[in-house]
């Protein structure tokens, strides 16, 4: 691979403006097809085969009002039911709503009015603007204490974005300090902008494929920043390496493309198979994730190593300031680092030790994760959507926040609805049940419940599955009636169950592919079998700090957490594939340098101290930098972007300092040689080894002139 990488940055340093003009032209016809012919991304979070998903379908194919989106406005006064009316009206006026229906509190202090919206594909986030202008007039005419909430804000909420900022800003400054040149800083932040445009605007043109979710762009550009930026520097880092060594600038491009360019694609493919891994969970709105989080990371490969040497060329010796220019003596591995590695690997034993007990300890806690949603009421109290959550409870008991919908096939037997009724309200965990809204045509009766307790509570978890798993057969069995519980409380609690059902088959097919991909690239079993260990440790110990902090509130409110919360139960797959992905980054920038060490000198020991001096500074920054970005997302006042936010950037901090510099020179000095030790067998099945990296980095290198 390294001769073609050699060639194709060479070709693209001494000719920049024709790869230039590709991705221009590329990102023309991706934004205006986008633009044309794109489809709108999905906004449901469903699941085949569960019961909830077997609700909403119920009601879809009758459709029942109950089976579309609902939002719900709160108003508080002493005379709340007298003001009622011209609250209710401007609500039944607003466009695609179906209707409304309203309840007083006992006191008489509190009305709840909920506006009936259809299913979720007939609307867009107009509706919620025209939800929010209205609330907001009639608070202004008539002075009374409204807030709202409900599933429409759930859906089309949007981020403000402010994450992205910050985290791009960050990195610019960290990436002056570590070039010294504006010129140096902007060309891995252009890079990552252009092709997280291209990566973005594209999902619109995917879904022809496979259904993209509407968060998925917002994860996205989290990822896509970080990966991006990292590439670009790595390849940059070593270009200067060979600019110092006196090489022209098509040279230094090319060669930089040959070594670290090498690193970046297998670096890059070990994101994109972890990430792809997902399919594996049989989640439709996770798989679908996973691919438009796959693709951004792809185009930022393929930006790396074809538009990244174009302006590498173009920039020339620009992209070393002023503080130095080619030919000035040649790259010298930093003092401090070489100190470093020497350190640890004398005393290897001991930081092995030191290093997995700190892991395992920060990884304890995930023995206590618990998979759920955060509802409104976790959100901060300045929002509306908090206000209306804790009016509703105050005025009508936790459960209103959470109804259950429960979808009856009466089309065999219509008489199963009333003693239905009356067994869920007898149980123990029901307040209340509505009357029941019975469709004799399309042969489907709704019972809207009240749980006692509230959507975060373990308790309505349990009062669904009695409902499951004891009421509904109790009063069914025989009649050929078949019920189904439904609703937004109901769904997140399907899917954490779904999640940990499919967890372990997804956690095994990522370390597969992984461990297979190293093992093809260092021609080596063990070094890939660390590599996996060590990245099951930093997955783990981000695991175990979103527990400390998100449900056991350690630290919350530096995060701006105002309460405990479940961890999102899609959150654990996510993390999972991408953290194992960008850690690999680390661990192949690192093992690639060590490598080519090896293959120079053949000792083991001198090769590992080499490689953290020659990447320490550099793993350093990018680690800097992928942090600043993840951490830039605990900004947003969604709890589970925090929390992948907060994840992301505890586990690339302790990647790339716990690990990279301490564990992996720890464990490969013990090792030995035995490191890089590979079965006769499976050496004859492998590929032919690249010879290319270390003759390259090594052969002779015109002087600039």
């Amino acid at each position: 691979m390294s001769p073609l990488l050699h060639r194709l940055g060479r070709s693209a340093a001494t000719h920049p403006w024709t790869a230039i003009g590709a991705w221009v032209v590329l990102a023309l016809v991706v934004v205006a097809s986008s633009v044309a012919f794109g489809r709108d991304l999905e906004e449901g979070f469903d699941a085949p085969g569960l019961d909830s998903s077997q609700a909403a379908e119920l009601l879809a194919g009758a459709q029942a009002d109950e089976g579309g989106v609902t939002a719900h406005v709160v108003l508080e006064a002493p005379d709340a039911a007298a003001r009622l009316t011209p609250v209710e009206t401007t609500l039944q006026s607003l466009p695609r709503v179906l209707g409304t229906t309203s309840s007083i509190s006992p006191d008489g202090t509190i009305a709840l009015v909920r506006v009936q919206y259809p299913a979720l594909e007939h609307l867009d986030a107009s509706d919620l603007d025209h939800l929010k202008d209205a609330v907001a007039d009639l608070r202004e005419e008539s002075s009374l204490t409204l807030e709202a909430g409900g599933d429409l804000f759930f859906a089309f909420e949007e981020p403000t974005g402010l994450g992205e900022v910050a985290g791009i800003v960050v990195a610019m400054i960290i990436l002056l300090i570590a070039f010294g040149s504006f010129v140096a800083m902007g060309l891995p932040i252009g890079m990552a902008l252009f092709g997280l445009v291209i990566g973005i605007t594209s999902m619109k043109l995917v879904t022809y494929l496979i259904d993209i979710p509407m968060w998925a762009p917002q994860l996205a550009a989290m990822v896509g920043l970080g990966v991006g930026i990292d590439y670009a520097l790595f390849l940059v880092t070593r270009h200067r390496e060979n600019l110092a060594l006196g090489m022209p600038v098509a040279e230094a491009a090319g060669r930089a493309l040959a070594t670290a360019g090498q690193a970046v694609i297998v670096a890059g493919g070990t994101v994109v198979v972890a990430i792809l891994g997902l399919l594996v969970a049989g989640i439709p709105f996770v798989t679908g994730g996973g691919v438009a989080i796959s693709a951004t990371v792809l185009v930022m490969v393929l930006a790396s190593v074809t538009l990244l040497p174009a302006l590498l060329g173009l920039a020339g010796q620009r992209i070393n300031g002023r503080r130095r220019r080619a030919g000035d003596g040649a790259h010298r591995p930093s003092s401090g680092w070489t100190r470093w590695g020497t350190h640890v690997t004398r005393h290897a034993a001991a930081y092995l030790t030191a290093g997995a007990v700190l892991m395992i300890a920060l990884a304890a806690p995930v023995l206590a994760l618990d998979l759920g949603f955060p509802d409104d009421g976790t959100k901060p109290g300045s929002t509306t959507e908090r206000r209306a959550y804790d009016l509703i409870a105050d005025g009508f008991g936790p459960g209103a926040n959470g109804p259950l919908v429960i979808a009856v096939d009466i089309s065999r037997d219509r008489s199963v609805v009333a003693p239905l009724a009356a067994a869920v309200a007898a149980d123990p965990g029901i307040a209340s049940v509505a009357t029941p809204a019975v469709d004799p045509t399309a042969g489907v009766a709704t019972l809207m419940a009240q749980p006692t307790t509230s959507p975060q509570d373990v308790a309505t978890q349990e009062t669904v599955a009695r409902l499951r798993g004891e009421v509904f057969p109790t009063v069914l069995d025989g009649t050929g009636a078949t019920a189904h519980v439904g609703g937004q409380t109901a769904t997140f609690a399907d899917l954490g169950d779904r999640v940990q059902e499919r967890m372990p088959r997804f956690v095994v097919a990522v370390l597969l592919l992984s461990f297979l991909l190293l093992t093809v690239m260092f021609r080596s079993v063990l070094v890939p079998l660390k590599a996996v260990v060590l990245n099951l440790l930093s997955v783990g110990a981000a695991y175990g700090v979103l527990v400390m902090i998100f449900q056991w509130g350690w630290a919350a409110g530096l995060v701006g957490v105002e309460s405990t919360v479940p961890i999102v139960s899609f959150i654990p797959l996510f993390m999972f594939a991408i953290l194992f992905g960008l850690s690999m980054d680390y661990e192949v920038f690192l093992l690639s340098r060590v490598r080519e060490e090896y293959r120079r000198h053949g000792d083991n020991t001198r090769a590992v101290i080499a490689g953290i001096a020659g990447t320490g500074r550099t793993i350093t920054a990018a680690a800097l930098i992928m942090v600043a970005v993840f951490s830039g997302f605990v900004l947003g006042s969604d709890p589970a972007v925090k929390m992948m936010g907060v994840g992301l950037a505890t586990a690339i901090l302790l990647d790339a300092t716990v690990v990279r510099l301490v564990l992996v020179p720890a464990a490969m000095r013990l090792l030995g040689d035995v490191n890089w030790w590979l079965p006769g067998w499976l050496h004859r099945l492998l590929p032919e080894e690249d010879a290319a990296p270390a003759e390259i980095a090594d052969g002779p290198a015109p002087l600039a002139s």
